[in-house]
């Protein structure tokens, strides 16, 4: 499978989410720059509605509907942050929402998918998430997959469009991989709009579905063991994989304390509180300084921030 989405598609998702989703702030960070020793910008995908990109692949997804598929109510699987979105967004649109979630997922994202009127299902993995979500498809209900769409990848690529026209000089950027879906749409946007940028996928250990698709030559099941449930696909899509394959210059696996400590770095350095799934960036741009050199100019994707005080509290344990 090529890579198949262009920058023309991810201009028209833009165009067709604008009402619905947030321009969030791309800036330079000047306490990430101090810490890091190289000019940071930032692209602030946490200050998004629902506090995550999600929304906007959502959004994409169920503008795209027909009747007929608005009118079956729609199923999604989720850590915590699709569900989240595609409850907010099925609820503004009038249509009804079934969203799977492991147990492992965050509490408030579950109070928040509840709160919106989705009807939320708990399961104990992820893997029987996605296996739930399977089967209430094919009892009638329509798919909107976190990852494994190419409408929802697009509307994550506009991400890459934002970052690209709202940034000064980069040459490299860093994004948290889960499935694989925004990655592969920033991506997309980026060798397009900023061809000579570097593009680093950074997962947590335990949660490495696209490593391990990679070093495999295609997507497998995984074995997740991790807190970070917001990265923890058990397996990417064909798609996100040939993406990723194809446009992306190296992924980076950073071990699950690594993230959580950077959580506390983002707090006190970027003044943002995000969640492990952006944490992870900061020790994996260490990583690429270390190849890179003192001439790099970096930017981060903090992709989300939809964690409580106390989950931040027990990262420290």
């Amino acid at each position: 499978m090529s890579t198949t989405i262009g920058v023309e598609e991810l201009e028209a998702a833009a165009a067709r989410i604008a009402g619905h989703v947030v321009r969030t702030p791309t800036l330079p960070s000047p306490g990430l720059s101090a810490l890091l020793g190289v000019p940071v910008t930032v692209k602030l995908e946490l200050l998004q509605r629902t506090g995550s990109f999600k929304v906007r692949g959502a959004a994409l997804k169920l503008l795209s509907l027909t009747g007929e598929q608005r009118a079956a109510g729609v199923v999604a699987v989720s850590g915590g942050n699709h569900g989240v979105a595609v409850a907010e967004m099925s609820a503004s649109l009038g249509v009804r929402a079934t969203v799977v979630m492991p147990r492992t997922a965050p509490a408030r994202s579950v109070a928040a998918a509840r709160a919106a009127g989705a009807d939320v299902r708990l399961t104990a993995t992820m893997a029987e998430a996605f296996a739930l979500m399977e089967r209430l498809e094919a009892e009638g209900l329509t798919l909107l997959h976190p990852f494994a769409d190419p409408v929802v990848i697009a509307g994550q690529g506009t991400v890459g469009l934002e970052l690209a026209t709202d940034s000064g000089e980069l040459t490299d950027v860093l994004v948290s991989i889960g499935g694989g879906g925004l990655i592969a749409g920033v991506a997309a946007a980026l060798r397009v709009l900023r061809p000579g940028v570097r593009v680093w996928g950074v997962e947590t250990s335990g949660a490495d579905a696209m490593s391990q698709a990679l070093a495999h030559g295609g997507p497998v099941q995984v074995s997740v063991d991790s807190r970070i449930s917001t990265l923890s696909a058990p397996t990417v899509s064909p798609l996100t994989y040939a993406m990723v394959r194809d446009l992306v210059d190296e992924v980076l696996v950073v071990p699950e304390a690594e993230a959580f400590a950077g959580v506390r770095e983002l707090a006190e350095h970027a003044k943002v509180w995000a969640e492990p799934a952006a944490g992870c960036l900061l020790p994996a741009a260490r990583r690429v300084l270390a190849k890179t050199g003192e001439e790099t100019r970096l930017g981060l994707v903090v992709c989300g921030g939809n964690v409580s005080v106390d989950d931040v509290t027990g990262y420290a344990g």
